[in-house]
């Protein structure tokens, strides 16, 4: 695993393990769960802590974050505008022309498989190379 964040005390995947045990209710435990079914979906993925405190999901490129705040907790897609979600798990930064988020509320679960398919993909996209239509130079 890399080991972005190392200066504060730890490897990143020690600080999201910290962050989920420091929130200590419904969210750290929805963290969790979707922290596992990242790295279901996708063994190879590799963990960091960007952005003062932020864990990030990364494969060829950043998959997805996991913020926590008051009344929700949010994943984050980097490429989510890029990817196909017809089991419409996206419900938040919709208007954006690359981001897309989950953001999930106490008492909410998101779908594991539908879930799963969604990072496979992103992880499909960013190992394909390819820059979607609004990131080529030109466009």
């Amino acid at each position: 695993m890399k080991k972005s964040g190392a200066s504060q005390g730890g490897s990143a995947s020690e600080l999201i393990s910290k962050r989920i045990a420091e929130l200590g209710d419904w969210r750290g435990e929805t963290l969790g769960i979707m922290r596992k079914l990242i790295k279901e979906a996708d063994p190879r993925v590799v963990e960091e802590w960007k952005w003062m405190g932020t864990p990030v999901w990364s494969h060829d490129g950043i998959i997805c974050t996991g913020e926590s705040y008051k009344k929700v907790v949010k994943l984050t897609f980097a490429k989510g505008a890029s990817l196909k979600d017809p089991a419409r798990l996206f419900n938040s930064s919709l208007d954006g022309n690359a981001r897309r988020a989950i953001d999930i509320h106490e008492g909410e679960e998101v779908d594991e498989a539908d879930f799963k398919a969604l990072v496979r993909q992103a992880v499909a996209l960013n190992s394909s190379g390819k820059l979607p239509d609004f990131d080529r130079p030109g466009q």
